[in-house]
């Protein structure tokens, strides 16, 4: 899957706005859904394009007091997360060359983050923005990741 899109209107356009989670499963290779265990099955997702610029946030639905000091190293392909929470902020451009959204944090709760990039398939439907990246897993294991958002705004 390349970055598409349902429309004549180009992706970056579509892409504007504020999104919200609705699922984010993870599977390996051979089809296996693993379940994170730091952002759990369904965490809560908010992601925000606006020109060159981009912002996200996670976080699991059950986090608890016992789990704000646990970190989490980055995946490939992937931020760390701190406490069962993730976020971050940066610029973002799509790169004809791969296909592919490379998205440049500034910002993270995560210090370690902070100027990697990152690279996403998107795909936008209607009002549904599919996002897919190959990462790895907290033990690093290989897994696809595909996050599906419907726009809020």
């Amino acid at each position: 899957m390349s970055y598409t899109s349902n429309s004549k209107t180009p992706l970056k356009d579509l892409i504007q706005g504020t999104w919200w989670l609705l699922s984010r499963i993870d599977v390996t290779k051979d089809g296996q859904e693993r379940i994170d265990p730091i952002l759990g099955s369904d965490p809560i997702a908010i992601l925000v394009y606006d020109k060159d610029y981009f912002a996200a946030q996670f976080m699991k639905k059950d986090r608890t007091n016992d789990s704000i000091s646990v970190s989490t190293n980055a995946g490939q392909n992937n931020t760390g997360a701190v406490g069962g929470y993730d976020a971050y902020f940066g610029t973002y451009e799509f790169v004809e060359t791969t296909n592919l959204v490379a998205h440049t944090l500034i910002g993270s709760i995560n210090p370690g983050n902070i100027g990697m990039t990152v690279y996403r398939k998107l795909q936008v439907n209607d009002n549904r923005l599919i996002i897919v990246l190959d990462t790895t897993s907290h033990d690093g294991e290989p897994i696809i990741r595909t996050l599906t958002w419907r726009r809020a705004s």
